[in-house]
Formats: structure tokens, C-alpha cells, sequence
């Protein structure tokens, strides 16, 4: 800030000069003291400048509603909305999310540099401020087949952007343990760079949490317990509470949360698909959801907010009072939080689904072309997806949890046929398969799957955390099989196939990630994907292609499978099927 932007803040709020904008007749929520304050609001320059009685050249009347600071998603994958950065800004906008701090991993783990350069030119203009920590991991892990790597020489000319806060979450725990040099090469350039470090501590110990913060990583966002919570805050750690798509941990975590250890949590979403965040909202469904389960709803938008902006040292956000960014939500309801108005540096949002100021709110930012290239697999055929059992048909089998990242390692006595794996419908033991899409190596996983209640077909995406190979899953090896094809042809998307037929798909061009289609176009295709769904005989309460998006995830407990084979969370390791 300038001498004379700074000069004129001074006078406004001396009531020298007019404000730009009086709010009259709000409520506004106090989250230092958790109180509410009667008083108009001045706002100047986009900032606010006083609370009191002020001149001004604009007014709005809030008649009555309760005025909040702008919510905070403190971590966040765009990626996982399946649209572009534009069009998933514009619905947070909607929501009352006002800032987000996002980990562009995804992208990066598919295209590099190249990837996160996109994801920080796309949301330069976009209606939210959007901040980034730079992916530590890339590959998530030295077992993954991805299609790039980024050392701590890759992410220094990032650290130069305003925007770019720290280092991202730091999943792969083994190679902070062991001090091996690429890690602690990224560690410590953030270090230097005075930049914070987050933390990915899913079923560590006491003496990993103790190694992570020894490393100076400050958050999780992996907790699944309100222990878990308690002994990351004794060791100074942030928790954020969770609730995305398909980790829902806000009711286990909220027991932890007390009067003395409140301002160490703040809210995030991590990983949320379009249609449950049109349906829910974002950070706003966070709240909404702690205070219908007991907590006083001016601690939860707190949380929301101010221990956010705190935590990641924004400064000017997270608080209604002088010498803040004047990004407020206006709420009916304090229970319910109905959102009636939301501003961004003191102007109002304007109202997006009004057909006439669409083409005022500017256009997605274009992609690169290397980035709709990114589907290339060796050709695939029937006996590259057979799985052999030696002898024995007792097998390790990956158990799903509903609403969970977790899987259970349990053994089964599985059904075979000439020594080969045949799904059963009946037991709901099914075939998942992970192809690798980056290099064409023709390395393809094959494993075992219980607990998605498919009854007929396959899915398939190449959403798959975190290297976003393409991930298929079913009854039968030709609808596995053409499903596979069918991704490869589209260039990544999600797809159902039933009879050897794909009978509902999403394109997802920008990396096998994201969509280049309008919001409501994104939108009808997923309601046409789950109507899909159920003509399979999926009746489930998940989300199947989130749940099947993490499968191949082998930093999350206890057992996932990689385009390599079978992996062992707790041993990180390779491990055979029997």
C-alpha cells in the first residue's frame, strides 16, 4: 500500500472524507470477542475504515441481516470440482468463500510446472482470492507412476508470486523421517523463503507428528479423530476440519475442539465434486453442519475465518473491523446461515445466475494446448486385466469405507475360475484396475475391491489421486476393458459402461481433470452419470467415482493399489495379492 491510498484510508476514517460505501442496519459479527456489534460499517478503497456513524457516497441497508467476514477454505484442490478455476470460483463466490488456499498437486502431478503456471494464471483475475502452496510431492511418492517431477529448483521461481504462500502438504512421511535430500531440500527452501509448511499426517504416531514438526510443518488436515486433533494441537500444530466429498470428518473431530484450543482449528474442504458443492456449499456447509452439531455458531464462523486467516498470516482477512479487506457475507439466519449478499473489497457480488452480467464477469483463462494431451496408454487387451491366484483363493482384499480416504486391509476367500479372480456380485468383490496414462508404459495394477455395490458394468476416470492414472472398476473384464478405450478416446474424463457400452460420460480436457465446458453443461452430464449409476444397481451413500478417485492413493492408510501392483500404507510397500 502506497502513501496516498493509505492517506485517504486515514481520512475516511477520520470522517474527513466520505467513505465509499455504508452498510446501515447489520449486525455485525465480532470474531475477536464472539459478540455481536449493532453499528453501521464504513468501507473505503475496499477496505473497512470504521464502525460507527459515517458519511458516505453509496449505502446499503442491511436490514437486520448479520454481517460476517468472508469464509476461508484453508486447503483446497481446485482440481477435484472437475471445471475450470473460473467457473469454480464463481460458485464458491455464491457460497460466501471469499479467500481459498489451494495445492494445484493434482495438475502438477500430471503436467508440471506447466500445470501449476496454468492453475496461477487462470485465477489471476478471478472473483475470490485464490493462493496457492507449492506441491511437495511429485510424485506423491518414490512407488508412483506419474507424468511429471518437480525438485525444490522447480518451485523456486514460484515463490516470487505474491500469491504463493508455502510449501503444500507434505504426504510423503518416509522421506521426511528418513532426511532424504530432495525433501529436505524443499523443506528447507521454504524455510528460507519464509514460507509456511503443510502437513498430510494421516495414522502417524506421536513420534511422527514430533518429526513433522521438528520439520516446521504446521498443519493437517488428516485427522480422523478427535484424539488424533489433540495431539497435533499439543505439538502446536493447526488442524483443519474436514468435510469434502468423500472425507467427512467435521461430527468425529468436533468433540475435540474446546473453549481453550478453538482458535488452533480452522475449516477446509481438500477435495469437493461440482454437484456437492452447487448442492451444499463450500466452507458455509462446514458451518452450517458444526453448529447442527451443538457448537456455537459465532466460534464456528470464527473458526471459518479469522483462525484461517491467522494461521496462514493473511493479515487483512478473516475479520469485520478497521484496517480489514471489506470481504463480507450477509446472513439471514445465524442457524441456518442463509446467505443474502456477499462483497468483495466492499462491492457486491453481483447475482452470477442472472443471465445479464455473465458477460461482465470476464472468461476462463485458456489452456494450454500440452495440457488436453494427456491420455496415452499402451493398447489394452483382455489378458492385460486377468489377475492369477497360485493355489490358495484366500486373497488381500481393499475394503472401502463409506465416506472415508481409509481402507481396510482384510482378507477374503475369493471366487475363481481356472486360477483366475472372477468378480462376485453377490459378496460385492469386484476387479479394480489402475492404468498408467502418463508414458504409455503399459504397467497396469490389478487388485480386489469390496464395498462398491456395483452390480452390473464399470467405471472408469482419470481422476485418481494423486498421480491421475486411469482407475476402473467392475463386474466383468469387456466392460473394464471398454471403459478404459473409452477414456483414452475422450482424453480423460469419467465414464459407465454397461454391455460394452458407454452409456454416460464427462470429458474432462484441461489434464484428465478438469472440464472445458460450462458449469451447467459439467453439471448435466454428472446428474446423467449418476442416473447412469443407478441403472447399474448402485444404491450407495458415497460418492462412487470420489471414493474411486483415491483408490490408488498410497499415502493414505492401510492398503491402495498403484499401476505397480498392490501397496501396503503401514509397511509403504509393495506387497503381493496372496
Amino acid at each position: 500500500m502506497n502513501s496516498t491510498k493509505l492517506t485517504d484510508l486515514i481520512k475516511a476514517s477520520a470522517k474527513s472524507t466520505p467513505a465509499d460505501l455504508v452498510i446501515k442496519n447489520g449486525k455485525i459479527i465480532d470474531v475477536f470477542n464472539l459478540e455481536i456489534i449493532e453499528g453501521n460499517l464504513a468501507i473505503k478503497n475496499g477496505m473497512i475504515i470504521g464502525i460507527g456513524d459515517y458519511e458516505a457516497i453509496d449505502y446499503l441497508d442491511a436490514k437486520g441481516a448479520y454481517i460476517c467476514p468472508g469464509f476461508i477454505d484453508g486447503h483446497v484442490h481446485m482440481e477435484s470440482s472437475m471445471v475450470h478455476p473460473f467457473h469454480f470460483s464463481n460458485t464458491l463466490i455464491e457460497h460466501g468463500v471469499t479467500t481459498i488456499i489451494t495445492d494445484p498437486h493434482e495438475i502438477a502431478n500430471v503436467s508440471g510446472s506447466a500445470g501449476v503456471q496454468f492453475m496461477i494464471d487462470a485465477t489471476k483475475d478471478v472473483l475470490v482470492d485464490v493462493f496457492f502452496m507449492l506441491p511437495s510431492c511429485v510424485p506423491a511418492t518414490q512407488f508412483e507412476q506419474n507424468g511429471a517431477t518437480l525438485h525444490a529448483r522447480d518451485l523456486a521461481p514460484f515463490y516470487k508470486n505474491d500469491r504463493v504462500l508455502g510449501l503444500a502438504e507434505v504426504m510423503d512421511f518416509p522421506a521426511v523421517r528418513d532426511t532424504e535430500e530432495k525433501m529436505v531440500e524443499k523443506l528447507t527452501q521454504a524455510v528460507s523463503e519464509r514460507k509456511q509448511i503443510d502437513g498430510h499426517g494421516a495414522g502417524l504416531t506421536e513420534t511422527g507428528i514430533n518429526i513433522y514438526r521438528s520439520a516446521q510443518i504446521k498443519t493437517d488436515h488428516e485427522c480422523v479423530t478427535a484424539e488424533e486433533a489433540l495431539e497435533r494441537i499439543r505439538r502446536g500444530m493447526y488442524v483443519m476440519i474436514r468435510e469434502g466429498s468423500v472425507a467427512k470428518d467435521l461430527k468425529a473431530l468436533l468433540p475435540a475442539v474446546n473453549d481453550r484450543n478453538a482458535r488452533r482449528f480452522l475449516f477446509c474442504t481438500d477435495d469437493k465434486h461440482l454437484d456437492d458443492l452447487v448442492r451444499e456449499g463450500s466452507i458455509d456447509h462446514n458451518i452450517r453442519l458444526a453448529i447442527q452439531e451443538g457448537m456455537d455458531p459465532l466460534l464456528a464462523i470464527q473458526i471459518a475465518t479469522l483462525n484461517a486467516a491467522e494461521c496462514y498470516s493473511l493479515h487483512h482477512k478473516g475479520a469485520v473491523a478497521p484496517g480489514y479487506h471489506a470481504d463480507l457475507v450477509l446472513v439471514g439466519d445465524l442457524r441456518e446461515l442463509t446467505i443474502q449478499k456477499v462483497l468483495k473489497d466492499g462491492k457486491l457480488v453481483p447475482v452470477l445466475s442472472d443471465e445479464s452480467v455473465k458477460s461482465n464477469i470476464g472468461v476462463p483463462h485458456s489452456a494450454p494446448e500440452e495440457l488436453k494431451k494427456s491420455v496415452h496408454i499402451k493398447p489394452c487387451s483382455p489378458k492385460d486385466l486377468k489377475l492369477n491366484l497360485d493355489g490358495s483363493k484366500v486373497a488381500s482384499v481393499i475394503e472401502i469405507i463409506p465416506n472415508s480416504l481409509v481402507t481396510n486391509h482384510v482378507k477374503e476367500m475369493v471366487q475363481t475360475k481356472d486360477g483366475e479372480f472372477t468378480p462376485c456380485i453377490k459378496k460385492d468383490l469386484l476387479k479394480l484396475a489402475v492404468v498408467e496414462r502418463h508414458n504409455a508404459t503399459g504397467d497396469i495394477g490389478i487388485a480386489i475391491v469390496k464395498g462398491m455395490r456395483l452390480k452390473n458394468g464399470a467405471i472408469a476416470s482419470t481422476v485418481a489421486h494423486d498421480s491421475h492414472n486411469i482407475v476402473a472398476v467392475g463386474t466383468n473384464d469387456g466392460d473394464i476393458l471398454e471403459a478404459i478405450r473409452t477414456l483414452e478416446d475422450m482424453g480423460g474424463g469419467l465414464v459407465v459402461v454397461k454391455d460394452r457400452k458407454p452409456i454416460a460420460t464427462l470429458s474432462l480436457e484441461i489434464a484428465g481433470l478438469m472440464s472445458l465446458q460450462p458449469l451447467e453443461e459439467v453439471l448435466d452430464n454428472l446428474e446423467c452419470l449418476h442416473h447412469a449409476l443407478t441403472s447399474l444397481g448402485m444404491l450407495v451413500d458415497f460418492n462412487p467415482f470420489v471414493t474411486l478417485s483415491f483408490l490408488s492413493l498410497p499415502v493414505i492408510p492401510e492398503i491402495k493399489l498403484t499401476a505397480s501392483g498392490l501397496f501396503d500404507v503401514t509397511a509403504f510397500s509393495h506387497i503381493s495379492i496372496q
